[in-house]
């Protein structure tokens, strides 16, 4: 009985490693999690699309995207090793690596970026009616900051102090994701909301589509400055939501910031440098799962992480004569 035991205890620890990320499973195969964000946003598509082209693009290896409240929880499921690939905002990135803000009491992540995927722009959203044109006239109004974990949330807060806003005062926020968001904005629930994504994100969209719904799309770069002295110059930049990306009559100047896909250092050279092949290599493919991925390039990939890039992924960049830094 004693030896039964000792078997079947032994045959759940092997069960159980491999479902651990970066483990393997029976099939020999190795297990990679990519932490993602919500079903509304742009990082868990294009994340399931990324999932795919290494599952298929690497031998032995299987990967899955999961659904989180991006930056933020992402960046410390690395560093606890539930994940192995991440979604995130630069500066959410910075943050984690410096031990700032959010990563204060959680400590320092030893992390490496592969590739910055695209630009990530601020939507501030509210309805034609609410009277509200600038940042400055979120007082008093509550307003969805994005769900808790999320670099959005970080940013939204930000923007708000670089306003002149008192965060603790001003607003009554609300933590919710951009699917929920939306729809407490249909259901006047709330007057505005933050969202930091890629162009078009599948929410908004929705948004803008329904009946009798009038967004309004709120500028942000005026902020800009104040932003830069505090958390530096080559952080966050001027980006525009350009005229019909959401049915609006005007481009829209907001604040933007770069998004990369991260690892942690301690990821194999060589796997590192394989996955950052295959994002090139089927980058047609992943631009056919979500449009975002159109921009993914050589010549934009190496240029606006805060953080250092894993040596395997300069490895690549150097093979295809695109390593500058």
């Amino acid at each position: 009985m004693r030896s039964r035991w000792l078997l079947t205890l032994c045959a759940a620890l092997v069960a159980l490693s491999a479902c651990a990320p970066g483990g393997s499973n029976g099939g020999g195969k190795r297990r990679l999690s990519i932490a993602t964000g919500g079903t509304g946003g742009v990082f868990y598509p294009y994340g399931g699309g990324i999932a795919k082209v290494i599952t298929e693009g690497l031998p032995n290896v299987e990967a899955t995207a999961e659904v989180t409240a991006a930056s933020i929880d992402n960046l410390k499921f690395v560093q606890q090793g539930t994940s192995d690939l991440a979604f995130t905002m630069s500066d959410a990135a910075q943050d984690a690596v410096l031990a700032r803000d959010e990563f204060k009491d959680f400590g320092p992540i030893k992390l490496r970026t592969l590739a910055v995927l695209y630009s990530s722009y601020t939507h501030l959203v509210t309805l034609e009616d609410s009277g509200i044109t600038d940042v400055a006239q979120l007082k008093g109004h509550t307003v969805s900051m994005g769900a808790a974990g999320s670099g959005t949330a970080t940013l939204g807060y930000r923007i708000l102090e670089a306003a002149g806003l008192n965060t603790k005062q001003d607003i009554r926020p609300q933590s919710l994701g951009v699917a929920q968001s939306v729809d407490a904005l249909k259901d006047g629930k709330i007057d505005a909301f933050f969202w930091n994504g890629g162009l078009p994100t599948a929410s908004v969209l929705d948004l803008v589509n329904t009946p009798r719904i009038r967004a309004r799309f709120i500028a942000t770069d005026s902020t800009l400055g104040q932003l830069e002295k505090t958390y530096g110059a080559n952080l966050y930049y001027r980006a525009i939501i350009p005229k019909g990306m959401y049915q609006q009559n005007t481009d829209v100047p907001v604040v933007g910031v770069a998004v990369l896909l991260v690892v942690s250092e301690t990821m194999p050279e060589d796997l590192a440098h394989d996955i950052t092949r295959v994002l090139f290599e089927k980058q047609p493919e992943l631009a056919t799962i979500h449009p975002q991925a159109k921009v993914l390039s050589l010549k934009t990939a190496t240029t606006g992480s805060p953080i250092p890039f894993h040596p395997g992924a300069i490895r690549y960049y150097r093979d295809q004569q695109a390593w500058t830094n």
